[in-house]
């Protein structure tokens, strides 16, 4: 294994959820203190009594990867491994799940295909915390698409309509944002199900 990153991705075959890009762990977030951010309901609340199996873990991670088309798939299994490590693994949760990695994949690959010239990595952040998982897609192009805001006439933009689709009739919302670097985050935000006794 040795070479550019790139290289490295592509002779790992599919990344484990805490091995991203060949080098990089997977990193949870971190309060002031230096706690996990990732552990029970608040920012470094540890788990405690009031915990629940049943319902998702909370935290947020970031997944770095290059801008090729290998990290599509690796990064849609990173993001599905760490939601059902989060305990999102029960029946009730599949369409969720089943929806997230759908927009992963559209997202990475949007980015993939369109922004590599001016940003050689991608980087997809999973935040599961308040009733809500967001996903996220940030990569270095300042190309604002205007797929999530455009008609369905147009040609080009169908995965990003796909997200608006999916993500709409989930229940949820997506938007593009403008980073301080100068490029993009692309994100969408669906509502956990609720338990059937709620």
């Amino acid at each position: 294994m040795s070479g550019t990153p790139d290289s490295r991705v592509a002779d790992e075959g599919r990344l484990d959820v805490e091995q991203i890009s060949g080098a990089a762990k997977a990193e949870p977030r971190r309060d002031g203190a230096g706690h996990e951010a990732d552990r029970g309901a608040g920012l470094g609340a540890p788990r405690g009594p009031g915990h629940t199996a049943t319902e998702p873990a909370e935290g947020a991670w970031r997944f770095p990867v290059p801008a090729t088309g290998s990290s599509v798939p690796r990064t849609r299994h990173a993001v599905r491994d760490r939601l059902l490590a989060q305990g999102m693994g029960a029946v009730r949760y599949q369409e969720l799940v089943d929806d997230l990695l759908l927009i992963v994949s559209e997202l990475v690959s949007n980015a993939v295909t369109h922004a590599a010239k001016l940003s050689p990595e991608v980087t997809t952040e999973l935040t599961v915390r308040g009733g809500w998982v967001r996903v996220s897609v940030e990569d270095g192009d300042p190309y604002r698409p205007k797929a999530l805001e455009s008609d369905t006439a147009r040609t080009g933009g169908r995965g990003l309509l796909l997200v608006k689709s999916v993500t709409l009739q989930a229940g949820g919302m997506c938007d593009v944002e403008r980073t301080r670097e100068g490029g993009k985050v692309i994100w969408a935000s669906l509502p956990i199900p609720p338990r059937k006794d709620d």
